[in-house]
């Protein structure tokens, strides 16, 4: 194997140092991000905060998840961040009235309306992380928002959780989705992994039954978006395909990130060595070889250049040809959770083109961190995500492949709980 592609190959040294120096750079790249009332600012493009956009909960909720890890890893600086973004979270973002937190406020301070499913997710993973890192006030914030989350998004009797409602809680919209419940299950194995509560693993458990039977039935390709009754809705947004939230069609990324996430469940559920958990373990691990395999079977330079094009319709043929830095981020976690789980080559092959990709396209060597939008041709666009909003794929997609795939990334991490394929 040649020096260079030894860079970009999954166990060895010189790829190690590769992500290690991406990661120092993705951590130095966002400490402009708190805002002075803590929420987080949307980064541009050399990491300078666009202070005339929305200060999202969910990008709040991630860069302080980012900095937990960070604060794990030694980066200076890490503990005032996550303090200044649980600052928002406790604060400028939470609705005291009503209960939850906002989905963000405009630029001028004023509440951005509706109380989203996919926001309160990663508040739920935010405060795991930041009670981990010891930080003031986290273990009390993980504590409001899984029983708000309780309360307000899941149901119990369906074993998966609502979208969105009202700022007041008290009009629930009948769409439901999938990239919420997707978030949900993150949110709930880090729950579960910090705080000891099996409960929590258990309905992670409930929501992926659905989205494999789901899944299964139509090809590996998972719909994405569902009317209140959980029916498929295969033609939502097919007049606006490139949504950033509910595009239309299949989204390949989403399919390669469900795959790590029941590999995830599936070997921390059924961690025993009798019969019984072996084979219900390698029943869910087949089921994420399928999700992977077919996600990129669809998405993987299937058209003339390299990448993962961001959606396609339901036969598999590109619909949106963008490119997006996180469906390549889940993709370099996946294939290498999957090659520590199974061993097979194909996936350490499919990780070295990853990250011969990563370097040669979509790394940002002059200002930092991602590229976060490329069009067919591999040239920078803006049209769905501009700047580089935050750091959440691209700082785990430096860590996953190093941890054990049974671990939420930030208990891994800290507590050094590497693969055991990982020879260094």
């Amino acid at each position: 194997m040649s020096e260079i592609n030894r860079k970009y190959q999954i166990n060895t040294i010189e790829n190690k140092k590769f992500l290690e120096e991406v990661r120092e750079n993705l951590l130095s790249f966002g400490h402009k991000f708190p805002s002075p009332g803590g929420s987080s600012y949307y980064l541009g493009d050399d990491g300078t905060p666009w202070i005339d956009r929305n200060r999202e909960t969910w990008i709040t909720s991630r860069m302080v998840h980012v900095y937990s890890l960070g604060s794990f890893l030694g980066h200076p600086g890490s503990e005032e961040l996550i303090d200044a973004g649980l600052k928002g979270l406790r604060g400028e973002l939470h609705d005291e009235k009503n209960g939850g937190w906002y989905a963000g406020l405009t630029a001028d301070g004023q509440i951005v309306p509706n109380k989203q499913c996919y926001a309160h997710a990663f508040v739920i993973l935010a405060a795991s992380s930041a009670t981990l890192a010891g930080r003031p006030g986290a273990k009390e914030l993980l504590d409001e928002a899984l029983k708000l989350y309780d309360l307000r998004f899941w149901n119990e009797e369906e074993g998966l959780s609502c979208d969105t409602w009202n700022t007041e809680f008290t009009v629930l919209d009948d769409y439901r989705g999938l990239n919420a419940n997707m978030h949900t299950v993150e949110a709930f194995l880090a729950a579960a992994d910090v705080l000891g509560e099996e409960k929590y693993r258990v309905r992670a458990g409930r929501i992926i039954d659905h989205v494999i039977a789901w899944a299964g039935a139509n090809d590996w390709r998972i719909p994405e978006h569902f009317t209140k009754e959980w029916v498929a809705d295969l033609d939502c947004n097919k007049d606006k395909p490139d949504d950033p939230f509910k595009p239309y069609g299949a989204t390949p990324g989403h399919g390669i990130e469900w795959a790590r996430l029941i590999l995830q469940w599936a070997l921390s559920s059924y961690s025993g060595d009798n019969t019984t958990d072996q084979e219900a373990a390698f029943k869910y691990i087949a089921v994420s070889e399928h999700l992977f395999d077919r996600a990129v079977a669809d998405a993987w330079n299937v058209d003339g250049a390299q990448g993962i094009v961001y959606t396609t319709d339901w036969n598999g043929n590109p619909v949106v040809h963008d490119r997006m830095h996180w469906t390549l981020a889940e993709a370099i976690n996946t294939s290498a959770s999957l090659y520590h789980v199974t061993g097979q080559k194909k996936y350490a092959d499919h990780y070295a083109e990853f990250m011969q990709y990563l370097d040669e396209k979509v790394l940002d060597h002059i200002n930092g961190s991602w590229f976060h939008q490329m069009d067919q041709n591999n040239r920078v666009i803006g049209t769905v995500w501009p700047g580089k909003s935050d750091l959440y794929h691209a700082i785990q997609a430096t860590l996953i492949p190093f941890y054990a795939p049974n671990v939420s990334i930030a208990p891994a991490v800290k507590a050094g709980k590497k693969s055991s394929s990982f020879p260094v």
